[in-house]
């Protein structure tokens, strides 16, 4: 379910960012700030709720949730920003498709997909109450 979730944020994500862009309204940086917003909403409810079957709705719970998501999020976008230059400084700088530094990119992204995971499995929507 993580996956399939994962898949349907990056649609998200996505989506949001193309209709802003065609629409005139944004900004390529507006528009990727709104679109990654939004898709970490998205992300956060259906995690919530599908994937790691979190079904309080009081306040305390909702509220820890929410922003240890987005703190988790944040965190994770920095490592997946500044970690490819430092796999390809350190040899993984290999180019495929003709693209500079795809597996530096791809191990990063594989890197932030089990973090993002284990954040939310031990620390944000973890079984026992608070």
């Amino acid at each position: 379910m993580y996956l399939v979730f994962g898949v349907l944020t990056t649609v998200v994500n996505w989506t949001v960012y193309i209709l802003l862009i065609l629409s005139d309204r944004a900004d390529v940086t507006l528009a990727n700030g709104i679109a990654w917003f939004l898709a970490v909403l998205f992300a956060f409810a259906t995690n919530k709720r599908f994937v790691f079957d979190s079904r309080s709705w009081k306040a305390p719970v909702l509220l820890y949730e929410f922003f240890a998501f987005f703190g988790a999020r944040i965190l994770s976008g920095v490592v997946e920003i500044f970690l490819p230059s430092l796999l390809m400084e350190i040899g993984l700088n290999q180019e495929v498709l003709g693209i500079k530094g795809f597996m530096a990119k791809l191990a990063a992204s594989v890197i932030v997909i089990v973090l993002n995971y284990i954040f939310s499995k031990l620390f944000i929507f973890r079984k026992k109450p608070l």
